[in-house]
């Protein structure tokens, strides 16, 4: 049984992300550059949130209830803004990089696109951030023990599974978003980038109470998804159009880069 949660949480936190990966990464040596470097930027915002928190535990007092919650909360929410500042420095650093690309190009043009950077570095956020959240969860799940035998909730490994698959989506998404207003100089598309991600971190407190953050965070996932598609020069003729070929067993044809 421990065989069965570990394996079926694994696949339902990383395998939609596993097969993005594969489909969309992993044929191309630059794109698996992007990613690996995005999973070390969200990797650097982590130490450096862990090691403020780590202070300022040892600098209070254990035994205050009160201000325990209220560090965990200043925590999480320090530990946000460092993300999004990390995902801005990221972008700085990919725009000299296509700087470079283009002038060493014979062409004089990136083999990326922005946007397509902006997905790849995403998902390099969401890998890692899946990863650091599940891979102690995954270690206890291989047992000894049951869950839920102390009249605990049996559904703890399974809900986390599920948090995490929306983290990394999410993630995803929002290096889409977060990259468009970087470009664009639309401020308040970054700011809502962080907006949502504060949101979505904040409804982890409801838990054990799984459905007060689960269903609010898929909700939202799910808004984020369709900017981020739109923001991307996706349409619902392009919807159309691909799921047309599908249908047909026609291969669509990519779309044209910006």
């Amino acid at each position: 049984m421990t065989l069965a949660v570990f394996f079926g949480c694994a696949f339902i936190a990383f395998g939609p992300a596993l097969a993005l990966f594969l489909l969309t990464v992993a044929a191309d040596p630059l794109r698996i550059i992007i990613l690996i470097a995005g999973a070390f930027f969200w990797l650097v915002s982590l130490l450096l949130s862990s090691l403020v928190w780590f202070i300022a535990v040892k600098a209070s007092d254990p035994g205050d209830e009160a201000l325990q919650k209220g560090l965990l909360i200043c925590g999480v929410v320090f530990s946000v803004l460092l993300q999004e500042a990390f995902r801005f420095l990221y972008y700085k650093l990919l725009r000299k990089a296509i700087e470079g690309l283009v002038a060493l190009s014979e062409d004089g043009c990136c083999p990326l696109s922005i946007q397509q950077m902006a997905y790849v570095a995403g998902l390099g956020f969401g890998l890692m951030s899946g990863a650091f959240s599940m891979i102690n969860l995954l270690a206890d799940a291989v047992g000894p023990g049951t869950v839920g035998i102390h009249g605990d909730s049996q559904l703890y490994f399974l809900t986390s599974a599920f948090m995490t698959l929306v983290m990394v989506f999410l993630h995803t998404f929002w290096g889409i978003v977060f990259f468009h207003g970087c470009e664009t100089r639309q401020w308040w598309e970054v700011s809502m980038v962080v907006v949502t991600h504060l949101i979505v971190s904040g409804l982890t407190f409801w838990n054990p109470v799984y459905l007060g953050s689960l269903l609010p965070s898929y909700l939202l996932m799910a808004a984020v998804a369709v900017w981020a598609y739109l923001l991307s020069g996706g349409s619902k003729q392009n919807l159309h159009h691909f799921l047309l070929c599908l249908r047909s067993g026609m291969t669509p044809p990519p779309p044209p880069r910006p």
